[in-house]
């Protein structure tokens, strides 16, 4: 694919994977048409290492500051350093925030507050939100119908094509990850079916979710092509106008250029 403009929504750069090359590889990226990455925090120390991270690829990064659902507990005084740090030119967004009831030791009640703390926070502050929704779509709809209309994003969606419509009545954009490349992935490509163009996000969530053919390595944005492949033949246009569309709906989205 010629003249490429692709925007990856969702990505963990600072994650140790990248450690042995990750200058080079983020260098390499306006050559192959990766006009913009979203990278997303998931505690206070990510959140100072992403906003680090973009000082030094300005043209290149945007940065989310937030708690994920996962981190073991939100340190007293964390909305204010987070309110802080969306001061930094490079913060575009809250996230990845959210609900994640996977692993049977998680606490559901503090992680609903935490997130109704930080929704409150990206309202105040009027910046979009990430969103990391997994086996809790009951409790994040209910609490996201309490601060509709939002503005946001979310981020590598899972839902059914019911969900997906519900996420999109509430304001918000939806994500698509290499998942949807997968063998199995009938879920998640009846939800993508079913989201009109104007609302799609491409993203890698990366070192995590390769798509098909490297299921299994690390991941970068330079597999979004693939992902993008897939998208494009569900929708019925081509690869590049995909990447186009949701490079747009990113840049609107985020209010940065691309």
């Amino acid at each position: 694919m010629d003249n490429l403009c692709i925007f990856d929504s969702h990505s963990h750069y600072t994650d140790e994977a990248f450690d042995s090359d990750r200058d080079t590889l983020l260098a390499s990226f306006p050559e192959k048409g990766i006009r913009r990455c979203m990278i997303c925090a998931t505690d206070l120390p990510s959140a100072r290492a992403c906003m680090q991270l973009a000082e030094r690829f300005p043209a290149l990064l945007i940065t989310a500051v937030g708690v994920h659902p996962e981190t073991p507990d939100a340190p007293e005084g964390y909305l204010d350093r987070l309110r802080e740090y969306a001061k930094h030119p490079s913060v575009k967004a809250i996230g990845e925030i959210g609900l994640d009831y996977h692993y049977e030791d998680c606490d559901p009640a503090q992680q609903k507050r935490i997130l109704r703390e930080q929704l409150a926070l990206a309202k105040e502050l009027n910046l979009p939100v990430i969103l990391h929704c997994r086996d809790a779509m009951g409790d994040m709809l209910e609490i996201l119908r309490e601060f509709a209309p939002l503005q946001g994003v979310m981020h590598c969606f899972s839902g059914s094509a019911e969900s997906a419509q519900e996420v999109l009545r509430l304001g918000l954009y939806i994500g698509f990850t290499g998942v949807i490349t997968f063998r199995n992935a009938k879920k998640p490509l009846a939800a993508l079916r079913s989201v009109p163009p104007d609302r799609l996000l491409l993203e890698t969530d990366c070192p995590y979710m390769a798509p098909v053919p490297y299921r299994g390595k690390r991941c970068d944005s330079t597999m979004l092509t693939e992902t993008a492949a897939v998208m494009a033949r569900e929708k019925g246009v081509s690869a590049e106008e995909i990447c186009r569309i949701t490079a747009e709906n990113a840049a609107k989205l985020f209010r940065c250029e691309v």
